[in-house]
């Protein structure tokens, strides 16, 4: 056995085991298992003696070199078997006759077989006996050893390749991990000063100055990411054991050829779907349109909310819904020229009253019908992409991933028609009522 290549001793000892098999059962008087150092489809990688049956001091690997397929063919045209072998398994002593009838004997009787799976070439296995040539049932036993040794030894070959892969992803997620505690130092500080620099401000403003709500808007949004990098904190350290979790999970589902699914958005939910209560969403819209109005203000577009005092409480999770409308909300503000206007109305489901649904209706450039099936993949942006607007196509998908987490649905309409100069864009947002309101309205 070569100690040059890397494998398992289970698979050294099956090899082993199968070619004794030969010997044993079928006669062969000599066996040696030649193998591929990496799995190959076009024969240009180095074949190297593996294992060699019968075993002893005299049988030297070192005395068989490496070779590839285009030198075993010409091995095979020059009918010199023995080239594969080490001297002293063709000669059992010192006598040239003897030595020359033996050869001969294994050239007339030798086996090469390829050792091949799925298509990949895997390795060889040579083999032959001396005094009798080989039977058609002895063939298929031999054909059959071969096909059992190239299984094993692409399984091997399977399972150091997940190995590294996961080795390489765990790597990857390390130096991410660092990255994102490297962020969060960063973020932290400027972000407390600039909370304080809020606080100490609006001390100084009066009641009656306009400047007042800006200054609460933006200790707001600072508070909201306080809250984003608690649970980025709170995520980060548990990530070590998520990461175990996942690689564990990812060993066996790689092996069996399967996709590893990674959740990307947990952190903005609850633990599980029981844990979604009632959610105030006239309460938390409000507070999306205050913020975008600033904003909206300076790109001279109107903010128009039609939404009436009350709307029935919705099952769902508050920071979640924040997320969404606040995607929304940005992109009408994006993809709307001056003079244009975005809209907020509630719709209900009148068949059952089980779903409410809250729309965001602009007068903007439309999403063409293209584009429309692909808008909610990650990094996806269209025709937006070759536009001078910014953005990472990332908004859509978190807001579509958390609808589906909640049970909800978001709904396209573009064109909308609202405007004569834009095709505009309409997302109607639809969650389910809350139980106990759901009861009340039926």
């Amino acid at each position: 056995m070569s100690n040059n290549h890397i494998s398992s001793n289970e698979f050294a000892t099956l090899c082993q085991a199968q070619i004794a098999l030969l010997s044993q059962s079928l006669g062969a008087i000599w066996s040696v298992v030649y193998l591929t150092e990496k799995v190959s489809e076009d024969g240009q990688s180095q074949l190297f003696p593996f294992a060699i049956y019968p075993q002893s001091q005299a049988h030297k690997f070192f005395e068989l070199p490496g070779l590839t397929l285009a030198q075993l063919w010409q091995v095979l045209q020059s009918h010199s078997i023995t080239q594969l072998l080490p001297d002293n398994l063709t000669s059992n002593s010192q006598n040239n006759t003897t030595d020359s009838w033996q050869a001969k004997s294994a050239e007339k009787n030798q086996i090469i077989l390829p050792l091949i799976h799925q298509e990949n070439l895997i390795g060889l296995l040579v083999t032959g006996r001396e005094d009798q040539e080989w039977q058609p049932n002895e063939l298929v036993q031999v054909e059959e050893i071969a096909r059992t040794i190239a299984i094993a030894r692409f399984m091997e070959f399977q399972h150091h390749w997940t190995q590294d892969k996961l080795a390489m992803e765990q790597n990857l997620r390390q130096i991410e991990h660092d990255r994102l505690d490297n962020l969060l130092h960063q973020l932290r500080n400027p972000l407390t000063a600039l909370q304080t620099f809020g606080k100490l401000l609006l001390k100084k403003i009066v009641a009656e100055d306009p400047n007042r709500k800006i200054t609460q808007n933006i200790l707001a949004q600072g508070d909201r990411l306080q809250v984003l990098l608690k649970q980025f904190e709170a995520e980060a350290s548990n990530l070590s054991i998520v990461q175990s979790q996942v690689a564990a999970a990812s060993s066996q589902r790689l092996l069996e050829g399967q996709d590893v699914e990674i959740d990307r958005s947990s952190f903005l939910l609850p633990s599980s779907a029981s844990q979604l209560a009632g959610v105030d969403l006239k309460q938390i819209i409000a507070a999306v349109i205050t913020i975008a109005q600033a904003i909206a203000a300076e790109q001279q577009i109107e903010i128009i909310d039609y939404l009436p005092t009350m709307i029935p409480q919705v099952k769902a999770d508050g920071a979640a819904v924040r997320e969404i409308f606040s995607n929304l909300v940005d992109n009408a503000l994006k993809y709307t020229p001056a003079g244009g206007q975005v809209q907020l109305k509630l719709l209900i489901n009148e068949s059952d009253f089980a779903m409410v649904g809250i729309a965001v209706e602009d007068t903007g450039y439309g999403i063409p019908p293209e584009d429309q099936p692909q808008l909610f993949q990650r990094h996806f942006r269209g025709v937006q992409a070759q536009g001078d607007i910014p953005g990472t196509g990332l908004g859509l998908a978190i807001a579509q991933e958390l609808m589906v987490k909640m049970q909800g649905e978001i709904e396209l309409i573009s064109p909308n028609h609202l405007s004569e100069e834009n095709p505009g864009t309409t997302f109607i947002v639809w969650l389910p009522v809350f139980r106990e309101q759901a009861e009340q309205l039926n």
